[in-house]
C-alpha cells in the first residue's frame, strides 16, 4: 500500500477541502425544509464517488430521501466489501450554543486536537467518516492498488431511522451481494488508543401526549381543580426510575443478558479517566444504574431517558396558563436479546396504567431497532484489527459503544452479512449537539488506516 499512502500524503489539502464543501450543505433529514439540501448532498456524494473512480454510480430515489450507489469490481473471486454510511445529519439546534455556524466550517486548535478539528454539522457523524472511505477508495484505485470489489451504499435517512432502506435492500439483494459490511460511524477510546466496536445497543424511541382539559385554562380560576398536564407528565416519567436508577417498567429486563464477570473486568481495563470525564462534561458527579461502572452503564446495561419535554407557556414573560396539553419525547436503549417492538409495547401499557383518570394518555412508536453484538474471530474483525495496529501501532482494543445503528441488525437478517465497525470518531466530539467537531488527524487516520482493512481482508480471505 505505499502508492496509496504517498497519493494519500499529496492529496491531503484537497481531501480536506471537499470534505469543507459537503459539510456546507444543509442535509438535515428530519426538516421537509431542507428536503433540497438533502437532495443536493446525494448528488454530490455520487459526483465524488464518480470523480474517484466508481461505476454504476446512481442516485436512487427512495419514498424518502435517496440513495447514492456505486461500486468497483475488479475481479469476481475477489471478496467483496460494502461501504455503508449516511450523508444526512441532525438538526443544529440550539444555534444559539454554537461557537460558529453549524454549516460555515472552520477549523480550531484545542488541547484535544493540537492539529485542528473541523467544528460543523456532520464532520463526524457521517460525512467526515464517509469521506474518508470515497478518498481512501480513489487513492487505492489511482495507485493501482484495490484488492478487493468494492461497493457503496450512502443513504439519507440514518437520522431519522432509516425507514426506506429495507425495502431497498429487499429489492437489491443481488446488487448489494457481498463478504462483509464496512462502516465508519463509532468512535476510538482517544488518539492514543484504537478500538472497534463490537456491540451496539438497540433502541427503542416514544412520544407520548398527556391530555387534561378541552382547552388551555386560567390557573387562577382552574389551578387546583383541573389537572395540570405537566405536572402528570412530570410524575410519570419520573416514577420511570427508582431512587437506584432502575427502570420500572414491568418486564423491562425480562429479556437481558447476563455478562460474564470476566467480560465486565476486561471492559474495565479499558483506559478511562473518571474524573477527566466529569470535567469535560461539567459535572458534579456521575449518575446511573447502582452497582454498575460508567463503562458498564453506557454499553451493557440498557437505559430510559426523556429527549425532549415540552407544553404550556414557554415565550418571554408570564403567562399563567394551565396547558392543555404536555409532551415528551422518549428513549430507551436497549442490549442484547431485549426486542424493540416489545419494549415499546411494554412501555405504552405502563405508561397508560400509571396514568391518573384526569388525563388522557396516547403513546406514539417512533424509531426502533435491534442490538447487535459482532464477533471478534473473523477474518473481516482480524482484517480491521491489523489495519489498525498498523497505523496506530498498537493493537485496538474490542469494545462495545452505547449508540445504536439499527440497520447493522438489519443488514445481517436481510443480506445475511455481518458488519465490521471501524470508526474514528471520539465520544468527545460532540455529535447530535452544538459544536460538533471532528479531528484532522481522526480524518486523515482513518484514510491511511481503510487501505490496510482492505489489504489484510484479501489475504485473510
Amino acid at each position: 500500500m505505499q502508492k496509496t499512502q504517498t497519493y494519500i500524503q499529496q492529496h491531503q489539502n484537497r481531501f480536506l477541502e471537499e470534505l469543507l464543501d459537503m459539510l456546507r450543505i444543509a442535509s438535515i433529514s428530519a426538516d421537509p425544509a431542507y428536503k433540497d439540501d438533502v437532495a443536493r448532498t446525494a448528488e454530490f456524494v455520487a459526483e465524488k464517488l464518480r470523480a474517484a473512480g466508481a461505476d454504476s454510480v446512481e442516485v436512487v430515489p427512495t419514498a424518502g430521501h435517496p440513495i447514492v450507489y456505486g461500486e468497483k469490481l475488479i475481479d469476481p473471486s475477489k471478496p467483496t466489501v460494502l461501504v455503508y454510511g449516511h450523508y444526512d445529519v441532525q438538526p443544529a439546534d440550539p444555534l444559539e450554543l454554537w461557537t460558529s455556524g453549524p454549516f460555515d466550517p472552520v477549523i480550531k486548535k484545542t488541547d484535544l486536537h493540537p492539529d485542528g478539528a473541523i467544528y460543523a454539522r456532520g464532520s463526524c457523524d457521517d460525512k467526515g467518516q464517509v469521506y474518508m472511505h470515497i478518498k481512501a477508495f480513489e487513492a487505492m484505485l489511482a495507485a493501482g492498488e484495490l484488492p478487493c470489489n468494492v461497493k457503496f451504499m450512502i443513504e439519507g435517512e440514518e437520522e431519522v431511522g432509516s425507514v426506506h432502506l429495507g425495502a431497498f435492500l429487499e429489492q437489491n439483494r443481488t446488487k448489494l451481494a457481498c463478504d462483509v459490511i464496512l462502516i465508519s460511524d463509532t468512535s476510538i477510546i482517544d488518539n492514543q488508543t484504537p478500538s472497534i466496536n463490537v456491540g451496539l445497543r438497540g433502541l427503542s424511541y416514544v412520544e407520548v401526549e398527556v391530555t387534561g382539559a378541552n382547552r388551555d385554562l386560567h390557573s387562577g380560576v382552574y389551578g387546583g381543580a383541573v389537572a395540570n398536564p405537566i405536572n402528570i407528565l412530570s410524575k410519570m416519567i419520573a416514577s420511570m426510575q427508582d431512587e437506584n436508577n432502575h427502570i420500572t417498567i414491568p418486564g423491562f429486563y425480562e429479556d437481558v443478558l447476563t455478562v460474564p464477570s470476566k467480560e465486565r473486568k476486561a471492559m474495565n481495563e479499558a483506559p478511562f479517566n473518571e474524573k477527566h470525564y466529569m470535567s469535560d462534561l461539567g459535572i458534579g458527579s456521575v449518575h446511573g444504574e447502582a452497582g454498575y461502572t460508567t463503562l458498564e452503564r453506557t454499553s451493557i446495561r440498557p437505559t430510559l431517558d426523556v429527549n425532549g419535554v415540552w407544553g404550556g407557556y414557554i415565550g418571554e414573560g408570564a403567562k399563567t396558563v394551565l396547558p392543555s396539553k404536555a409532551f415528551a419525547k422518549i428513549s430507551m436503549r436497549l442490549v442484547p436479546n431485549q426486542d424493540p417492538d416489545k419494549i415499546t409495547d411494554l412501555f405504552a401499557r405502563h405508561f397508560k396504567a400509571i396514568a391518573p383518570p384526569s388525563v388522557q394518555v396516547e403513546v406514539r412508536a417512533h424509531q426502533g431497532g435491534l442490538p447487535v453484538v459482532t464477533p471478534t474471530d473473523t477474518p473481516e474483525y482480524q482484517a480491521a484489527a491489523k489495519a489498525m495496529e498498523q497505523t496506530f501501532g498498537k493493537a485496538p482494543i474490542p469494545q462495545r459503544g452505547g449508540g445504536s445503528i439499527p440497520i447493522v441488525a438489519l443488514f445481517e437478517s436481510i443480506l445475511g452479512v455481518k458488519s465490521v465497525l471501524m470508526g474514528f470518531g471520539l465520544d468527545s466530539d460532540n455529535i447530535h449537539s452544538p459544536n460538533e467537531h471532528y479531528g484532522l488527524f481522526n480524518f486523515y487516520k482513518g484514510i491511511e488506516t481503510i487501505p490496510y482493512f482492505y489489504q489484510y481482508y484479501a489475504e485473510l480471505k
